[in-house]
C-alpha cells in the first residue's frame, strides 16, 4: 500500500488469487439467449408484477402480518376479539382489516351488528404458510 500526494490510500493491483468476479454481474454477456428468451416469455407482465408488488408491501408490516396468523389460526374473529388477539388497539385493527379486505386478503361476514373476518381463502394461508415455512430455514 501506498499513498498519493492527497493523502489518499492506493491499494496494490490484485494479484490472479485476489481477483473475484462481483456477484451481481455476468462476466460473459448472455451465454444463453435463448434460455432469456424462454424466461422473458414466462415472466410477469407489468400490471400483474405491480399488483403483486401491491400484495407484498400490504403484507411488509408485522401488525397486518400478525392478524393475518391470528385469523388462520382462529379461522374467523370480529375487530375486539382480534384486537385482544394481536395486541393493536382496535382503530388500528379496523385500519388494517379495510387494507386487507380491500385487498382481497380477507372476507368480512355480517351477523347483527358484529362484523365476523376470515381469510379471503386457502391460498392466502398457504402464502401465509409457506412464507413462516421459508424463514425457519434460516438465512
Amino acid at each position: 500500500m501506498s499513498t498519493t500526494e492527497a493523502g489518499e490510500v492506493q491499494l496494490p493491483p490484485p494479484t490472479g488469487a485476489e481477483t473475484i468476479a462481483p456477484l451481481d454481474g455476468c462476466v460473459v454477456r448472455m451465454v444463453d439467449p435463448a434460455r432469456v428468451a424462454d424466461t422473458r416469455s414466462r415472466l410477469l407482465d407489468l400490471d400483474e408484477a405491480e399488483r403483486l408488488a401491491n400484495l407484498l408491501r400490504l403484507l411488509g408490516d408485522r401488525n397486518r402480518v400478525r392478524i393475518l396468523f391470528a385469523l388462520a389460526e382462529a379461522g374467523e374473529l370480529c375487530v375486539c376479539d382480534l384486537a385482544a388477539a394481536v395486541e393493536v388497539a382496535e382503530p388500528a385493527v379496523s385500519q388494517a382489516l379495510r387494507l386487507l379486505r380491500t385487498a382481497g386478503v380477507v372476507r368480512a361476514r355480517r351477523d347483527g351488528r358484529t362484523v365476523w373476518y376470515r381469510l379471503d381463502d386457502e391460498h392466502v394461508r398457504l402464502l401465509l404458510d409457506q412464507s413462516r415455512t421459508h424463514l425457519s430455514h434460516g438465512s
